[in-house]
């Protein structure tokens, strides 16, 4: 797999901005008083800050991460240089690309993505526009805020008759679908779950999914450096985990054969598994 991505152009930290970012950047962000910090953006009018104390790690606050273009100077600072919203991006290409060629190399047509935690789907229309083969998602989210902006994106993109958007608990997921989905992916919402969650989640898609099928998610590291900023100042409480132990918490559920690659900032670890032949899946209702 690991050639399948060679090419993508990454975002990086140069040498010099890393050690800005260690020594001067993050311990400003992470030990500066959060109101004073909070004042701060509340006068640059943050696009970014007013996303997340409305949805902490909300689509919004995905949105403007993933353009990278912010029109304000506080948002500039957060979006443009710093690690989280860099890895976010890179997540988001690594992602796509890995999905696109799981869609590539899939036994059936046409394919069946189906998108948990989808929001408005911007890594599964990517990959849609990407892939060779036919296929089409399914993209489920509890909260459907996101649904027209990603319609909206979908028709843009050329793929909007390719996409249905489903408001529903992703572990209720059998009741969901006609067909089994082929590639599932969980990329973004692992992070924002406790361990039992991601294993009845694991249970729930293993139980439809049939022997080969890929399942790709995310790891978190604290490489990005920021884990105090987010928490005091934006209200972001995330958990991070390695690949090895989200691939502990899939296994059981009947995934192996993990493949997992860092982005190069060593914030986000997209991991790929596959749905072993052991226990057959049950068909979807419906």
């Amino acid at each position: 797999m690991e050639s399948w991505v060679s090419d993508i152009e990454f975002e990086r930290l140069s040498p010099v901005g890393r050690a800005v970012a260690k020594l001067l950047i993050n311990p400003l962000a992470n030990y500066a008083p959060a109101g004073l910090l909070k004042t701060l953006l509340r006068y640059g009018k943050s696009e970014l800050a007013a996303a997340n104390w409305a949805d902490p790690g909300g689509w919004r606050s995905m949105v403007l991460a993933y353009d990278g273009r912010p029109r304000l100077l506080a948002d500039r600072i957060l979006v443009g240089g710093a690690a989280i919203p860099m890895g976010l991006r890179n997540r988001k290409r690594l992602g796509a690309r890995l999905i696109a060629r799981l869609i590539d190399e899939a036994d059936a047509e046409p394919v069946h993505v189906l998108c948990l935690g989808a929001g408005p789907g911007h890594v599964i229309i990517d990959a849609s526009t990407q892939a060779n083969r036919e296929c089409y998602a399914t993209l489920v989210d509890l909260n459907p805020d996101a649904f027209d902006y990603g319609r909206k994106l979908a028709g843009e993109a050329g793929v909007g008759d390719k996409v249905r958007f489903v408001a529903a608990d992703v572990r209720d997921i059998q009741n969901l679908l006609s067909r089994p989905p082929h590639v599932v992916k969980m990329l973004g919402i692992c992070e924002y779950l406790d361990d039992e969650h991601i294993t009845a989640i694991g249970e729930a898609v293993a139980a439809v999914m049939p022997p080969g099928a890929a399942v790709v998610l995310n790891s978190l590291s604290k490489a990005h450096g920021t884990d105090r900023f987010f928490r005091r100042v934006f209200g972001l409480h995330m958990i991070h985990r390695s690949a090895a132990q989200l691939q502990a918490l899939l296994a059981p559920a009947g995934f192996g054969d993990f493949v997992s690659i860092c982005e190069p900032l060593g914030v986000y670890e997209v991991v790929v598994g596959r749905r072993l032949a052991a226990g057959p899946a049950r068909p979807p209702k419906g």
